[in-house]
């Protein structure tokens, strides 16, 4: 068992650990920022932390005020701001816990709700389950659509019309739009400025952009200007808002498990496992983490 804890005395910098979500590569997946014991943080000092380290996300952990083992109120910062709730964290802290103190269940208290999360041992590195908040999936207006589009620099045409945009939570909001082809999708290059006004406009956290490779199959990218940076490599809480996005719209059973991939027009391939059940609407996302090794 590794120990990773921190002591966060006002006279010592706390421990941040650094793990990439979502891939068992570290030079894959969506690196994040950990930090097991923030208590003595305040919100300016979280928020430099998450800045410098320059991740999408750097999540902030302290004992669960009700005191409950192995519960945990968590925050997130990106580099500009903080965020309701972010998966790509929540993977790597769950992870980062199951390494010092051993795996099973922990209980994630966040500004969105409340997320469990599973780490068990796969093949080649321990994996983390959440279970999102109750989702909602609402209707995207023309005008925004348009402008979304102008700010991505596509045309109506370039969009799949047997996936309509919508505005899909699981968490955060995201506004999903839907590419016809894959060359589109690997094509992304757009103005920050005029996609951030409007994200933040909407209150979204990203631009969920995917393609349908198959019946359960999708590839993602999300623009995520409004945290400061140009693209999320992996984004679990897009990918949970997208699996109640799928299961509102029909385009899959009630009872599923969507692959999605995203990060290879990057350099950094991942791989996110949506997981739906009959009767049960929150969304299952689980993916691998691996520690980011210390550059000397």
């Amino acid at each position: 068992m590794t120990t990773n804890s921190a002591t966060n005395s006002p006279d010592s910098a706390p421990d941040v650990l650094r793990y990439t979500a979502f891939a068992t590569d570290p030079a894959g997946g969506n690196p994040a920022g950990v930090v097991l014991e923030a208590a003595a943080l305040d919100d300016a000092a979280m928020l430099a932390i998450a800045a410098d380290l320059g991740y999408s996300e750097t999540a902030f952990l302290t004992p669960d005020p009700s005191g409950a083992e192995r519960a945990y109120a968590v925050r997130y910062f990106s580099p500009k701001a903080e965020v309701p709730f972010c998966g790509h964290a929540t993977v790597a802290a769950a992870v980062a816990l199951a390494e010092r103190d051993g795996a099973g269940e922990f209980v994630f208290a966040t500004q969105a709700g409340t997320v469990p999360v599973t780490v068990a041992r796969d093949a080649d590195a321990l994996r983390a389950t959440l279970t999102s908040v109750a989702p909602s999936v609402e209707d995207a207006a023309d005008d925004d659509v348009t402008e979304a589009l102008a700010a991505l620099g596509w045309d109506a045409g370039d969009l799949d019309a047997a996936l309509p945009p919508r505005i899909a939570y699981a968490g955060a909001r995201h506004l999903v739009l839907a590419a016809a082809t894959r060359a589109r999708l690997a094509d992304l290059s757009y103005d920050f400025a005029r996609l951030e006004a409007l994200m933040r406009r909407l209150d979204l956290t990203t631009a969920q952009l995917v393609w349908r490779e198959g019946d359960f199959v999708f590839h993602v990218r999300d623009p995520f200007p409004v945290g400061g940076v140009v693209e999320d490599p992996a984004t679990g809480a897009a990918a949970a808002a997208f699996g109640a996005y799928a299961r509102e719209l029909g385009l899959v059973p009630a009872d599923a498990e969507l692959t999605l991939y995203q990060g290879a027009d990057m350099g950094r391939p991942g791989v996110l496992k949506v997981v739906l059940r009959d009767g049960d609407a929150r969304v299952r996302v689980s993916g691998s983490a691996v520690r980011i090794p210390s550059t000397p």
